[in-house]
């Protein structure tokens, strides 16, 4: 289950039925739950959290110091869920003492993370996320669950890419994303709602309407409207309109229209 050929720190701790693969490199101050199996030449470096159920391939970098001028050897952590999958040549930095820093990198569970894809300091993973191969955060990103970066998507540090929302290759995201949207492009522009994942997610018909009007009158009006009403008169806005509604609202960096 654990290679002779694999170099593991007496303080790292690894649980039940975790397999590490040759060459692999383990430091101390690391967590490894039961069931995760790690390929060969992976290097997990001190401060680490991983939780059950995780395959990490061959040759994939994880909690290496974060990327940022600043940085002076300070303490930091990335925390990983339970049942992901991380991909060749992944890179997943530690947190940063920055002043905007939390000092925690931190993944969900269930995500999908592709050959070269980099998660930068600070940032934070929901679930059920995929990431095609070079697919990149900047630091302080948060992505929301199901959302899906396509090939070489790249993020801007400080932004926020909602839940549900797809990007096309080659996508260059300099603000947020916003929920059920589809985004793509450099720099990125919307095309629409994400229909198909929405249906595929066993969305409804009539939320799916709902946030299409939304769309239309928030990012295709000739005005953006800063109020936005039901279609019907008495009736109140589903969950998923409300969210995306909240998430314009709160946004910092503004939003791909």
């Amino acid at each position: 289950m654990i290679s002779d050929r694999a170099v593991i720190d007496p303080g790292a701790h690894l649980e039940e039925d975790v397999e590490i693969g040759p060459f692999c490199v383990i430091e101390g101050d690391v967590a490894i739950g039961r069931g995760t199996r790690i390929g060969s030449h992976v290097v997990i470096r001190s401060g680490t959290e991983i939780g059950r159920n995780n395959r990490i391939y061959s040759f994939a970098s994880i909690g290496e110091d974060p990327q940022f001028a600043g940085y002076a050897g300070e303490p930091t952590r990335l925390e990983i869920g339970d049942a992901n999958v991380i991909r060749e040549y992944a890179t997943l930095n530690r947190g940063s003492t920055s002043d905007r820093g939390t000092g925690v990198t931190r993944i969900g569970n269930n995500n999908f993370l592709m050959a070269y894809s980099h998660i930068a300091h600070d940032s934070t993973l929901g679930d059920h996320i995929i990431f095609a191969n070079g697919a990149s955060l900047a630091g302080h990103v948060e992505v929301g669950d199901f959302a899906i970066l396509g090939g070489f998507t790249l993020v801007h540090q400080f932004c926020r890419v909602g839940p549900h929302s797809l990007t096309g290759i080659g996508t260059v995201c300099l603000q947020d994303v916003a929920p059920y949207l589809i985004v793509a492009g450099s720099p990125a522009k919307t095309y629409g709602i994400n229909v198909r994942g929405l249906r595929r997610r066993d969305f409804g018909d009539e939320v799916i309407a709902e946030l299409r009007e939304i769309y239309k009158q928030k990012f295709r009006g000739k005005t953006v409207s800063t109020n936005i009403t039901p279609a019907e008169p008495g009736q109140s806005f589903s969950p998923e309109s409300v969210q995306l509604l909240e998430f314009l609202s709160q946004s910092q960096r503004g939003v791909i229209r």
